[in-house]
Formats: C-alpha cells, structure tokens, sequence
C-alpha cells in the first residue's frame, strides 16, 4: 500500500469513498476494488462509510496507519501517551534507549520536520477525516424511504462532522495551522495552511450538538451531550470562557450518555477497568474489543500495546515510563497536595535497586490517585502481584523503575479483556478522550476566569471526594486472588513452597511478604510491603484557598495533574494556559538530573515554537504546484 499516495489524495481531496484503499498511481485510475457513490448511496451503504470513519478513530487501520516506519499503529494513538505525556513530562519514553529513538527529539523538543513519526500522526488524522467526508459526499444523494428518514439523515451527519470535528481538533492543538478539507472542497489543488480552523471545528460540533439524539442503540456512537461536550472542551481551547461556562452548566446539570446514564463519578476502582467501560463517567471513549475472533488486534487498544511491563505476563514492552516528576505531585501534607512546590521533596523509590534486594516503600502521605496511575515496587498491581520493581523494568537508568497502569486490566478478567494474538497486548480498554471529571475541572476554570470561584471550589471537591472514598483505594486485600497462601503467622509463611517472586499475605499483620530468593525459612529472604492504604491521605479544599482567582487557577490545573495524569492531556493543558516554557523545562531539569544520559537533558522546550509541531517536510513536498509549496510551515522550524 502506497501510504504517500493516500495523503496526497487526502490533500487534494480526491477520495475514493473506501473503507480500505490500496495500488500505486491512484491519480490515473480508479481504486481498484472501491465502491462507485452510486453504489453506496442508499441507506446501507451510507451506514457502512459511516462505520467506517467511526474505524478510523482507533488510527491503527489495516496494520497501522503511515508510511511504512516502524511503530506506526502507536504513533498515532489516540491515547495521546507520546503526544501529551511524554511531552508533557508525565512520563519517559520507557524502554531501553535502542527502541523508539524516534520518539526521544519529541520528549526533548529536539524534533525536526522529517521525524517520520509526526508525518505518521498527520497522515492517520487526515485519513481519518477523509473517512468522515466520504460520509458527507455519499449522504446527500441517499434517497429518503420509510426506514431511512430526514431525522436519519441529519443524526448520520451529525455523528460524520462529530468525527471529523475530531480529528480537526487533534491536527488543530498538535499542527496548529492545517488544511481544512471538507465534502465540497476541491478536488484538484492541494489546499493551503492560511486559515485559522477553530470556527469550522466549532460548527462541526454545534451541527452535532444540534442534531444528535440524547440517545443511542449503540453504545459506540457519539451523541448530543458529548457533542456538547466536545464543543465547551474546544471553547476551552479558545479561552472563550463564557461561552464554555454556559454549555458546562447544562452538561453537568442534564448531560447523559449514550446508553442513557446521567453524568457522574463512578469509583476509582472502575474509571478504567474494561469490565466497568461506558460507564456514567465515560462522555467519549474510543470503543475496543478483545479478540473478537478475527484473529487480529486492530479493534483492541493497539496503540498502546507497547505500554505494558517488560518481562512480565503482558509480554511486552516497557515504554510510557512515569516520572518522578509526576510522582512526586501525589504527596500531600494534611490531605492537600503541594501545588506550589511539589519538588520540594521526593516519594522513595526503587532507582537502582534489584528485584531480589530489600526495599522499603514511602511512608510518607500520599494521594490514593497514585496507585491507580502508577505501578511502583511493593504495591498491587492490580491483582496480579505486588509489583516487582526492576524485574518488570526495561532498562531503569533511562526510564525509571515505574509502569503506566490505567489501562491495565486484572488478572481475574485476562480471559475475557486480553487479545493474546500478537507478540504484544490488545485489550477491551476503551480509550477515554472525555470524562466527566475531565469536563468538572475544565468547567471549574471556565468558573475561576468568568463564574463563582466558590462553584469552581465545589467542582474540585466533587472530583476530590470521590478520591477520597477509601472503599475504592488500592490495597493489600488485591494480593489474596493469586498469593501462594494467605497465613496468620510467621511459622506457616516460612514453611511454604515457593519460588522466587511469589507472595504470601500475612493476615496478622496486614501485610504481604514477597520471597526474593535463597532459603524461604530465613525471614530475611522476604520483603515485607506495608498495606498502602494505610498512607492515603485526602482531603477537600476549604474557602480559603479560592479567596484569590490565581490560587484558585493554580488549584485547578494541578488537580488536572492528578486525576488526569497519563491520559494524554498534559502537555496541550500546559500549552493552553501559556506556561509550558515554565512548567515543561522545570520538570525535564528535574528529571533529567536522575538519568544523565537521558534525551531529557538533550534539549528545553522554546516559547514561539514548541507549542506545536512541525507540519511534516513529506507534506510540504506533496503540496507543491509549480514549485511553490501551498502548506507553509510552523514557526521556528
């Protein structure tokens, strides 16, 4: 498949109104295979093109989207963990410093125009959006009868310009100036970058906020109220505060999902478990399966298929890394965390320290929030063990001895959430893109700028307290399913057979005893971890810290840290508030000062430039008439 080919017809908008394209000069013949627009202009063939820009959301296509690089299916993953987190400090890029190079002038803003990744993620959301416009063309050509109605027709393109809306607000935060390209744009000439595309994004999504019902059959589809949703999210964006105060005053009061739930928090325990998906938190998430019986893996999760732990039961592969930089923010004093001086102090962690060695856990306070995001030595993983620390680790002098862990399902569920069908895991983790904790805090910013700092107070609290609920916080109880024996004595623990890494958790004391090695009767061959719950601490912000609207905004954009944290949101919230220069550079010094030989200490991130990335140089080449290139590209580069 000639994947240049593809974006230059994207570009030019000539489309071929396919679900799957393929052959080499598509500009002198038809697509072999492709449908005519007559033969998809009735009521099912106008349903399969929509399927299909739904398809594309997950940006893996058939075998990843691109131009034949490497990696191609997690570059562009909506999950945002290159794009947001990586860059955004959360996280390193994990691995050993061999694998996905591509990635580290992304961490360090060292890229150029021809890092072939950023020409992966361009191309992914320009097919994406070619799918939603084939959608449009057919549409209005598709006659009305009894079973396909004028109503019919204004919900399917309401959901296509929901898609496509999408798509345009990651080119828009990640490219900054793009073509905008739509079902009546020309065929012929490639389209310049010189329009600003906030007003056509809004449109999309007010055209779906309008003509999308509350409801769906199909859980997957979009509605309404995430279109509402979408759209206060693009306000955001804009800084048109009002405008999203008076859209997230309907949300949060009327909003509902798809399958008809009311918007609410749900448990900790349950925001990302696949079991609990489409839940009454989940606003949009990117629907996924586990092995649906095709034997492949392009409908569960791919794009993060490499963000498990290495040399672990997932297989692979060690990236998406967090850091202590991010770690750090969880600790709190008197239930509150430090959002003005995070770094003052550190969480203790296992750098340097093998598997088979003793080590203590922090006892200090910390957030319960951590240990849903972070898998760090000693703590559940879930169910599947305390985590081992350096045994699950790549390489720990070039990605610190943590995992990711939101998208991390439980042992007791692999067999029906877990896509064994390829040398790394798929899962039926629904990618979340907006929950409604996300929205309460964006709602409680559009309140600190033009509101009631007490409603954004309230907004915070709401979010706060549902971390609060110790009935769902992460502890020793989860090491039960799949510990060797669960004994009241120290005689019995001594006494039974077990292996290197194997757990016993210790009813007496509360406790969970890992074995390093060596002789099992020799207490000091054990590695005792303390009941994490037992340091969480949390607690709601009084009146006092919103009396000013700069600690109030301060507040907020730290709990983002928190509750959002490796969700791909980081970085474009640091762009968005204009203090990424500050924020970003101050997290890569710090981090950077505990792996020398990191690409975190290649570059900083430089105020008029790095807000965005490059247009890729591949299509500035492609757009070229008579020599002169219609895409101009970003400043700085």
């Amino acid at each position: 498949m000639n994947y240049s080919r593809i974006i230059l017809l994207i570009l030019v908008f000539v489309f071929s109104f396919f679900v799957k394209s393929c052959g080499e000069d598509h500009l002198n013949q038809p697509a072999l295979g492709s449908l005519s627009e007559d033969v998809l202009a009735d009521e099912t063939g106008v349903n399969t093109l929509l399927i299909g820009a739904y398809g594309a959301l997950s940006q893996t296509g058939d075998g990843g989207w691109g131009t034949g690089i490497a990696g191609n299916v997690w570059v562009g993953s909506p999950s945002n963990w290159i794009w947001g987190s990586i860059t955004g400090v959360e996280a390193h890029k994990g691995s050993d410093a061999g694998d996905g190079t591509s990635i580290m002038p992304m961490g360090s803003f060292t890229h150029d125009p021809n890092n072939g990744y950023i020409n992966v993620k361009f191309e992914g959301l320009y097919y994406g959006i070619a799918r939603a416009n084939s959608v449009l063309q057919v549409l209005p050509k598709v006659p009305i009868t009894a079973t396909f109605t004028e109503l019919d027709k204004s919900r399917i393109e309401a959901e296509a310009r929901f898609i496509r809306g999408h798509f345009y607000f990651e080119l828009r935060r990640t490219f900054y100036r793009v073509p905008w390209i739509d079902e009546n744009t020309d065929a012929i000439t490639p389209q310049p970058n010189d329009q600003e595309i906030w007003p056509m994004i809004e449109a999309d999504f007010q055209f779906a906020w309008e003509n999308l019902p509350d409801t769906q059959d199909q859980v997957g589809r979009v509605n309404s109220w995430a279109a509402a949703s979408y759209l206060a999210k693009v306000y955001m964006y804009q800084d048109k505060f009002l405008e999203a105060k008076e859209l997230f005053d309907q949300i949060i009061l009327n909003g509902v999902t798809t399958n008809g739930l009311p918007y609410d928090l749900v448990p900790l325990d349950q925001i990302h478990d696949p079991i609990y998906k489409n839940h009454s938190e989940s606003i949009f998430a990117l629907q996924s399966t586990a092995d649906d019986g095709t034997g492949g893996m392009n409908n569960s999760n791919t794009g993060m298929m490499l963000t498990y732990p290495y040399n672990s039961p997932f297989r692979c592969c060690g990236f998406f890394q967090p850091t202590q930089y991010l770690v750090n923010a969880y600790q709190t004093e008197e239930g509150l965390p430090s959002y003005d001086n995070h770094l003052a102090s550190e969480v203790k962690w296992d750098l340097g320290v093998l598997s088979n060695e003793q080590f203590t856990p922090h006892e200090g306070a910390l957030d319960p929030r951590l240990d849903w995001a972070v898998g760090r030595r000693g703590v559940p993983f879930h169910d599947w063990n305390p985590h081992p620390g350096d045994r699950w680790i790549r390489e720990q002098s070039h990605g610190g001895p943590y995992n990711s862990k939101k998208h991390i399902w439980w042992r007791k569920d692999d067999q029906i959430v877990n896509n064994p069908n390829s040398w790394a895991p798929g899962s039926s983790y629904n990618v979340p893109i907006i929950r409604f904790a996300d929205m309460l805090l964006m709602a409680a910013e559009a309140e600190i700028e033009v509101g009631s700092l007490e409603r954004a107070r309230e907004y915070v609290n709401r979010v706060r307290e549902r971390a609060a609920d110790s009935n769902a916080w992460v502890r020793n109880e989860f090491n039960e399913g799949y510990a060797v024996d669960i004994v009241d004595n120290e005689a019995d623990m001594l006494n039974a057979s077990v292996s290197s890494g194997d757990w016993i958790v210790r009813e007496d004391l509360g406790t969970t005893f890992v074995f390093l090695g060596g002789d099992s009767e020799n207490i000091n061959n054990w590695n005792e971890y303390p009941d994490p719950a037992e340091n969480y601490d949390i607690y709601l912000y009084g009146p006092e810290y919103f009396s000013s609207q700069i600690d109030a905004r301060d507040i907020v954009r730290f709990e983002r840290l928190l509750e959002l944290a490796l969700e791909g949101h980081r970085f474009f919230d640091l762009v968005r508030w204009g203090i990424a220069e500050e924020e970003i550079n101050a997290a890569l010094e710090y981090e950077g000062q505990f792996f020398p030989g990191s690409y975190k200490n290649w570059g900083r991130f430089q105020s008029n430039k790095n807000e965005y990335f490059p247009i890729p140089q591949r299509q500035i080449d492609l757009s070229t008439i008579d020599g002169v290139p219609q895409l101009q590209q970003n400043p700085g580069y």
